[in-house]
C-alpha cells in the first residue's frame, strides 16, 4: 500500500530525513536510497508518496519514494534557504581571492618556488576528490571520509580545492563545528604561507638572537 506524504526535513550531509505522512500519524525516517536517482536532492516541503516497511530497530521507514508530479514543493523556510545556497558564499570566495592576490605577491618579489604552487595544486585535487568520494558515499550509506581526515587534507595546502569542492558539490557547508575548523586551517595555512614565504620568519629570528 501506498502513502501520501511531505519531506519534512532533510540532512544532506548524512543521506537522511523524515517523511511527515498527509494521515496523522509519526514522522518516518527516509534514507536516500529510497529515492530513485532522478529524483535528486530531497527538498524540505516535496509532496512524495511512499511505501512502509520496519527497520531494524522495530520502527517503520519509508522506502520506494516518489514525487507527486502535479505538486509543487511548499514555500517553507528551509525551502527558501536551499534554492539561495546554491550560488558560492562570500568567505569562500574571498578566501581564494586573498590567496591567488598572496601567492603571486610572494612569488613576484620573494621569488616562491614553483614547487610550493605544485604543492598546493596536486593536494586541492586530492582533497577534492575526498570531498566527492565522502559526498557520494553519504547518499550510499557507505563508508565516509573522516571529518579529521578532511580537515588535515585542507591544513597541508589542500584548502583551496576544499574550498571549490564544498561549494560545487554542495557539501560540508552547513555543519557549525567543522565549518570552525575548516577556516581555522585555512587561516593556519595562509599565515604559515606568509612567514615562510617571506622576510618575517628571518626577522623574528634576528630580533629574538
Amino acid at each position: 500500500m501506498r502513502f501520501e506524504g511531505v519531506v519534512k526535513s532533510w540532512n544532506g550531509d548524512r543521506g537522511f530525513g523524515f517523511i511527515s505522512p498527509s494521515k496523522r500519524g509519526h514522522e518516518l525516517f527516509v534514507h536516500v536510497n529510497a529515492f530513485p536517482s532522478s529524483f535528486g536532492t530531497p527538498i524540505v516541503g516535496t509532496k512524495v508518496t511512499f511505501e512502509v516497511e520496519p527497520a531494524s530497530d522495530g520502527k517503520k521507514r519509508a522506502i520506494k519514494v516518489q514525487p507527486v508530479s502535479s505538486a509543487k514543493p511548499a514555500a517553507t523556510p528551509s525551502n527558501r534557504r536551499a534554492n539561495t545556497s546554491k550560488g558560492w558564499e562570500t568567505s569562500s570566495i574571498i578566501a581564494l581571492v586573498v590567496f591567488g592576490f598572496s601567492y603571486l605577491v610572494l612569488t613576484l618579489v620573494w621569488k616562491l618556488p614553483l614547487l610550493v604552487g605544485a604543492a598546493y595544486l596536486g593536494m586541492s585535487v586530492v582533497c577534492a576528490g575526498f570531498y566527492w568520494h565522502d559526498k557520494v558515499s553519504a547518499r550510499h550509506g557507505e563508508w565516509r571520509t573522516s571529518e579529521g581526515a578532511l580537515i588535515f587534507m585542507g591544513t597541508m595546502c589542500g584548502w583551496p580545492g576544499a574550498v571549490v569542492a564544498q561549494q560545487l558539490l554542495r557539501h560540508k557547508t552547513k555543519k557549525p563545528s567543522f565549518r570552525v575548523m575548516h577556516w581555522f586551517s585555512v587561516g593556519l595555512n595562509l599565515a604559515i604561507l606568509i612567514i615562510l614565504g617571506t622576510p618575517l620568519l628571518r626577522t623574528l629570528i634576528g630580533a629574538r638572537s
